[in-house]
C-alpha cells in the first residue's frame, strides 16, 4: 500500500484537493453547480483525452521502432555531450504539451538515456520548442525579440543537462526498479 501511494502520490494529492473542492461547491453553491462543475471537467476531459492518446501512442511507438541499447548509446550516461546536443534538438523540435513530452520522456528514462539528457530535453522543449517560438513568441513578440530569447535560451539545455548529471540525487524512472 505504502508503494502505491509513493508511485500515485500525485494523482492522490490530486485526486484528494478535487475531492475537497467539488465538496465545497456543493456545499457552498448546491448541486446544480456541483452538476456543472461535473460537466466542465467531462468537457475538459474529452478535449485533453486525444492529445494525451496520440502523446502515449508515440512513447509507445518509439519504444516499439527504436532496437534495445540504441537510446542508451545515443542519451545514455556514456554519450557525452553528443546525447546532451541530440536531446536538445529532440526537445526542441518535440511539438505538443506534456501530454505528449512526457510520455516520451519517459520512454527514453526506460530506454537507457541518463538523467542529464532527460533534463536537457525537458528544458529544451519547455524553453525552446520550436512550435511555441514559431506560433507564438514570433507573431506576437515580433522575429527580432523571439530570437533574442530563443539564443539567450539556447545554452540552458546544455547547462541543466551537465548539472544534472553532477547532483548526487538517486533517480531511477518508474518500471526501471531501484537506482
Amino acid at each position: 500500500m505504502l508503494s502505491f501511494f509513493r508511485r500515485n502520490s500525485s494523482a492522490v494529492i490530486i485526486g484528494a484537493i478535487g475531492l475537497l473542492a467539488g465538496a465545497l461547491v456543493h456545499q457552498l453553491r448546491g448541486p446544480a453547480a456541483f452538476r456543472h462543475a461535473l460537466g466542465n471537467a467531462a468537457d475538459l476531459f474529452l478535449v485533453i483525452l486525444p492529445a494525451m492518446l496520440a502523446g502515449l501512442l508515440l512513447a509507445g511507438s518509439l519504444k516499439q521502432l527504436v532496437p534495445t541499447g540504441v537510446l542508451a548509446r545515443w542519451m545514455g550516461a556514456e554519450s557525452g555531450m553528443r546525447g546532451l546536443l541530440l536531446a536538445t534538438v529532440a526537445g526542441m523540435a518535440m511539438p505538443g504539451g506534456p501530454m505528449a513530452a512526457f510520455p516520451l520522456v519517459l520512454v527514453l528514462a526506460q530506454g537507457g538515456a541518463d538523467r542529464g539528457a532527460l533534463i536537457a530535453f525537458i528544458v529544451a522543449w519547455a524553453l525552446n520548442g520550436l512550435q511555441r517560438v514559431l506560433v507564438w513568441e514570433v507573431p506576437l513578440l515580433g522575429a527580432d525579440f523571439a530570437l533574442l530569447r530563443f539564443l539567450c535560451g539556447l545554452p540552458l539545455p546544455f547547462i541543466a543537462g551537465v548539472l544534472a548529471r553532477r547532483v548526487p540525487i538517486r533517480w531511477s524512472p518508474p518500471g526501471a526498479g531501484p537506482a
